[in-house]
């Protein structure tokens, strides 16, 4: 918008209109420029204007009920004596459906890098002590505790409310709190770092949809360890990344210059082809927020300190900018499609009953509706019905696609649940298989890949055992080489989809591909509960 001054009441309606649809599009945000011809000339106003074009701004935000933050000022050279300015303001609204903005980002990075102690220090509001204090309520076991290392995945909220300040746990807030003043909330997923438990990082990268990555290097150590195995893991799943480089308090300037190209380095290679944008001011941090979400190839680097505070606030205002991956419409023709949640985890709590946690992927999933879930070991599908329904720890009625949340089922049965199920609505007649194609390529290998031999394939939250049946066209594979495989399930038929995203591994090999034909196994048109017997199998 050039300016904004005193404009006539149908214009000013016109505005609110145009506000009303940019909110909508941006899912209750939007960025304004003010200053700025459409053409994208940057004129820039003058002091007074700039207050009438910002007033007028602040009557359009009260008027649809958002609020709105001055992100950043600056002077343009424009042939005037006058200085004139131009002005970003984000503009952020509660959505009418009371849901807030939610974006997942995955935590990745070397053992002993600061996950979770920078996560701890985001969420709790207070520095770290340097001993690793600051990240303490984020374990789940005491042997994380003991030897400071997560072996589990662990989920922890950070809240931006529509001003753009930080809501977490200081002042003592519970998490039904801060959910209810946020307006746009981030869930980290934080994820191990040792090597031995890499098979739980794939899982979290692959079941629990990250919109973003966030991989952190530690400063003195460098880039070490299983960080270029994290780093390839979010280029192969193609999630966006940025990388944020810890405890810059521990060494001098020229260390961590030294990190910095050596990152930078890596990120330009061919395999990777990335843009670095190292963020140093405020106003880094704004610029990066919007082109990252614009371009996949631009890669923020932050280098910051989780005991000293330095520079944490930089990464602050980049995630309260940071906007969803999905605009409205894409998340609208998900919801139309037919209920389909993905089963991540399985509880039991008392009084309540089986609880499952994961992933709505499609649909719309309101508390009391009849769902199947399967398929079980024989490829049944069993009814059950959801008694309720929480998403980060306050109840909801209803879930849209994309959401991640917990389900309630009350009396059903825990021991026919495994990680990897679904949960579909009635009619879907989902299509469950044991035997697949997928176009691999296999990224390591120590000798030559043939048939026979058996991988842990990963495909979203399923982890099974497969063996490899046939090569199209092949005897062997070698590191490096492309081809069509049949894989078979060793254990019990899954839910896939054709052109899921695939990673198997085996020791040291690795490989990643895409689902290309699955070998459907029909089951009878009414009997959900029916157990195949082996005449009905159709190939």
């Amino acid at each position: 918008q050039l300016k904004l001054v005193n404009p006539s009441q149908y214009r000013f309606e016109h505005l609110v209109t145009q506000m009303k649809w940019r909110l909508q599009e941006g899912r209750g945000e939007a960025v304004y420029q003010i200053g700025v011809e459409d053409n994208g000339l940057l004129v820039g106003l003058s002091e007074e204007e700039m207050r009438a074009s910002l007033k007028t701004l602040r009557r359009m935000a009260e008027k649809v009920g958002a609020d709105i933050t001055v992100l950043r000022e600056r002077e343009v050279d424009y042939d005037s004596d006058v200085p004139r300015k131009i002005t970003e303001v984000l503009v952020r609204k509660v959505p009418d459906n009371q849901q807030f903005l939610d974006l997942r980002v995955a935590v990745l990075g070397n053992v002993d890098s600061g996950k979770s102690t920078l996560l701890g220090v985001l969420t709790q509001g207070e520095l770290d002590n340097g001993r690793g204090r600051a990240r303490l309520n984020l374990f789940r076991h005491l042997h994380e505790i003991q030897s400071g290392r997560t072996s589990s995945i662990s989920f922890e909220i950070l809240g931006f409310n529509s001003k753009g300040e930080v809501i977490n746990y200081s002042d003592s807030r519970t998490a039904e709190e801060i959910c209810e003043s946020s307006s746009k909330m981030i869930t980290f997923i934080d994820l191990a770092g040792h090597h031995k438990y890499l098979k739980t990082t794939i899982f979290g990268l692959t079941s629990y949809c990250p919109d973003f990555a966030m991989l952190v290097v530690s400063a003195n150590t460098g880039i070490a360890g299983t960080t270029r195995e994290h780093l390839g893991l979010a280029m192969a799943l193609k999630v966006p990344f940025f990388i944020v480089i810890s405890k810059v308090d521990l060494c001098s300037k020229a260390t961590v210059e030294r990190t910095v190209k050596q990152l930078e380095r890596i990120l330009k290679q061919p395999g990777c082809n990335k843009l670095p944008l190292l963020v140093n001011t405020d106003d880094d941090a704004v610029t990066a927020a919007q082109q990252f979400a614009q371009s996949p190839n631009i890669t923020p680097i932050f280098t910051l300190s989780s005991v000293s505070g330095e520079n944490l606030d930089l990464l602050k205002v980049f995630l309260n900018i940071l906007p969803p991956l999905t605009n409205s419409k894409e998340q609208e023709e998900l919801m139309q499609q037919l209920t389909e949640f993905q089963v991540d985890e399985i509880y039991t709590v008392p009084e309540v009953g089986t609880v499952v946690g994961g992933t709505l992927s499609s649909g719309i999933c309101r508390e009391g509706e009849n769902l199947v879930v399967g398929p079980t070991d024989d490829g049944k599908f069993l009814r059950l019905k959801v008694c309720s329904i929480q998403r980060n720890r306050s109840a909801c009625r209803v879930l849209r696609a994309g959401q991640a949340a917990t389900l309630a089922l009350g009396p059903f049965d825990r021991s026919l649940l495994r990680k990897g199920m679904v949960m579909v609505s009635p009619e879907m007649n989902p299509t469950i298989c044991s035997v697949f194609e997928a176009e691999i390529v296999l990224l390591f290998h120590a000798t030559t890949f043939r048939k026979g031999f058996q991988v842990t394939v990963h495909v979203g939250n399923v982890r099974q055992t497969a063996i490899v049946e046939k090569i199209h066209g092949k005897d062997k594979l070698r590191t490096g080489e492309k081809a069509v495989v049949r894989f078979r399930f060793i254990k019990h038929p899954e839910y896939l989809k054709v052109g899921a995203k695939l990673l198997f591994r085996e020791g040291v090999t690795k490989g990643i591909g895409h689902v290309t034909d699955l070998q459907a196994i029909t089951t009878k048109e009414n009997g959900l509960e029916e157990s195949l017997g082996p005449g009905q199998l159709s190939f």
